[in-house]
Order: C-alpha cells, then structure tokens, then sequence
C-alpha cells in the first residue's frame, strides 16, 4: 500500500471514530433528558413485554384520569394530592404550584415529575387535557385501551 493511501484511510478511520464519539456523546446528554411516558397500571405492573418498572428518581410523565374525591389542597401552600387512575391502576400525584383552570375531578391530566417510592410521582407540572379534538399519540392510545371499561372499583372506593 503506498503512502497516499494510507493517509486516505488513516483519514477516514479517523472521521469515523470521531462521528461515532459524536454521535454517542450527544445521545448519552439527551439520556438525561428524556421523559417516559406512563399510564397508572404502567407504573404499578411494568410497561412492555418486560414488564420493566420504573427507578425510584426518574423523570417520566404520567397520565390518566383525576379520581373523584382524590384531591386535597393544604390551606397554608399551594401543595395539593390528588390520585390519577385508569382501569387497571391508581397512583398519588403530589405538586406544589397553581393548577391549570381546566384541571378537576374526573378530568384527564398528564403529570411530569420525579417518581418517589410507594408509587407516588412528584409533579414539576400539571397539565389538563384542554381540548377534544387533539391528544398526543401515545396519550390517545394509552388512554383508549386503559378506559375501555369503567373503573367502578376505584369510584366505590372514592366514596
């Protein structure tokens, strides 16, 4: 192999080992950054075939519906507790800021926050479904297969 070639690959190993440290180093910051969404029964019983369980202390976004009879506001703060459930599943949401005007009992809502133990999420924000005709894909699809059936359980135990 003569020397012009050589370089040529040296060169191109080189342009190569460095996109593929670039592609890793940016894939390894946006780790960080991703929330994953879940539904109630997701957290309680795994999402996917693996059925994996979210860690203690990682940012997701969860999804369902406000249990009647679930909220309680603290008259001192603006802290308020409420449950979010789907058919299969309730989890505690706590947060700590003003509610959006749309956001009630029975109402769907998204929370994004930090999963804590006893599956409890705390929300860095609260967001109410706003509108009828538009809902982001994987909130559409988890809420039509979670909501098939009324949870009458969970309304019984509201009571």
């Amino acid at each position: 192999m003569n020397t012009r070639r050589k370089n040529r690959l040296y060169l191109a190993l080189a342009v190569l080992v460095g996109l593929g440290l670039t592609i890793t180093l940016v894939l390894y910051a946006l780790r960080s950054n991703i929330d994953l969404f879940y539904t109630p029964s997701e957290i309680l019983y795994g999402k996917g075939e693996s059925h994996q369980l979210p860690e203690v202390g990682q940012r997701l976004r969860v999804g369902g519906m406000v249990q009647p009879g679930s909220v309680k506001r603290d008259n001192q703060t603006l802290k308020v507790t409420f449950k979010l459930y789907d058919a299969s599943g309730v989890v505690d949401v706590s947060y700590v800021g003003i509610l959006p005007d749309l956001f009630r009992e029975g109402q769907g809502v998204v929370a994004q926050g930090v999963f804590e133990t006893g599956n409890r999420i705390e929300a860095k924000e609260v967001l109410a479904k706003h509108d009828e005709n538009y809902t982001p894909p994987e909130v559409k699809e988890a809420m039509d297969k979670n909501h098939q059936r009324a949870p009458q359980a969970y309304k019984d135990n509201a009571s």
